[in-house]
């Protein structure tokens, strides 16, 4: 005589936990991101420097002096969207510091001086140590100043 199963098999196969997971992240909508934040301005971030020759060529550029931070601006020639990079020297401090710096640099161009980038243009700021020591208010509305001073025709605020 042939025995039978006891439980009743399976309709569908199962599934890893990754794989359900994967699944329901291609279902559910992308959160709005300024309504997450409640401060940020810019539609989408610009995009990021990362090789060294980008930041060598941005050096032939423009470059606007301030007690914060150095800002190099330069033309590529496109209309392709603007690209950012950050840096900050060693003499700036320790790790811990610099990164201080360049998270407060990366937050104050997120909420508030994307939307003043220019199309076609690199942006490099060289951060210096004052930043740390700042109210946030103060260095968001000086990089957002710098940037459109450097994006009317290189005239400076």
């Amino acid at each position: 005589m042939a025995s039978a199963p006891v439980w009743q098999p399976r309709v569908a196969a199962a599934s890893s936990r990754r794989g359900a997971t994967a699944a329901a992240a291609g279902f559910r909508p992308e959160p709005d991101r300024a309504a997450l934040t409640g401060n940020r301005r810019s539609a989408r971030p610009p995009e990021r420097m990362r090789k060294r020759a980008d930041f060598l060529t941005a050096r032939r550029g423009e470059k606007r002096r301030g007690r914060l931070f150095l800002l190099e601006v330069y033309d590529r020639g496109d209309d392709a969207a603007p690209r950012l990079g950050l840096t900050v020297t060693k003499k700036t401090g320790n790790a811990v510091i610099r990164n201080l710096i360049r998270r407060r640099l990366k937050e104050a161009v997120r909420t508030h001086a994307a939307d003043d980038m220019a199309r076609g243009k690199d942006y490099v700021i060289v951060g210096r140590r004052e930043i740390a020591a700042i109210p946030f208010d103060q260095l968001k509305s000086e990089l957002s100043r710098r940037m459109r001073g450097t994006a009317l025709d290189g005239k400076q605020p």
